[in-house]
């Protein structure tokens, strides 16, 4: 069986060959590590013009799924936890966090394989009532969970002995961080489960998060796509299959 797992979008402007759109994608390395992993990839655009709002039509996509992945991209709007913009707060796209909160709880309320990842992982918690630190550099005094939009820097982390997060990715992997907001006040249900390594005297920063009562909702900060990490994907197909087998 071939279980169909969906990707969320980028809505950008975008160059290719003669033409300049505004496009809907998704890097090719999310699709590709679906692809590898036996699933088949399906692209889940922002619902601007529907008139029925950006979360029109969610129920019935979410239900003709077998898995999902929220990817990268960008910062939360806070409105949406009930805090003030930080100063430091990136660019925000309302439609994109309305239409993927409501992909969020759907999923998890028909149990869904969810694979969460950066961005998608503080979706994930803002749906389940959590809130954000909307500028790392504020709590850890370094710039180097992210040293520039778009550069990477390679991170160990620590991850919880027992949880599915250790299963996937060992207790101490060094991983492809990217990222200047993480995870405050931990959503409902969420369990941490692994955490920056940070010198003596810096608190750590939530790096991973999962939710014990779903079948697999699998959450990290860190960006498994960037080093063509195929295990979460592995693991999500894996679960996307049973699910599948599941519903007959």
């Amino acid at each position: 069986m071939t279980p169909i797992i969906g990707l969320t979008t980028y809505v950008t402007e975008a160059s290719y060959g003669p033409f300049k759109n505004r496009v809907s994608l998704t890097p090719s390395s999310y699709v590709d590590l679906v692809t590898s992993s036996g699933a088949r990839a399906v692209l889940l655009p922002p619902s601007y013009e529907h008139e029925a709002g950006a979360s029109a039509g969610v129920k019935e996509l979410i239900a003709r799924l077998d898995g999902l992945v929220i990817i990268g991209g960008l910062d939360v709007d806070p409105a949406f936890y009930d805090a003030q913009p930080h100063e430091a707060l990136g660019r925000t796209d309302l439609t994109r966090d309305e239409g993927e909160l409501a992909m969020v709880r759907e999923a998890l309320a028909l149990d869904l394989p969810l694979l969460c990842i950066c961005r998608g992982h503080q979706v994930l918690n803002v749906a389940l009532g959590g809130t954000l630190h909307q500028h790392v550099p504020d709590l850890v005094g370094h710039n180097d969970h992210q040293r520039k939009t778009g550069s990477f820097s390679e991170r160990e982390v620590s991850v919880k002995p027992g949880t599915k997060t250790a299963a996937i990715f060992g207790d101490q992997p060094s991983v492809a961080c990217s990222h200047h907001q993480a995870v405050d006040r931990l959503g409902e249900g969420l369990l941490a489960s692994a955490w920056s390594r940070e010198d003596e005297g810096i608190a750590p920063v939530l790096e991973a998060m999962e939710r014990p009562a779903s079948s697999f909702c699998v959450s990290v900060q860190w960006h498994p796509e960037h080093d063509g990490d195929l295990r979460p994907f592995a693991a999500l197909a894996d679960a996307a299959r049973t699910y599948a087998s599941s519903r007959g």
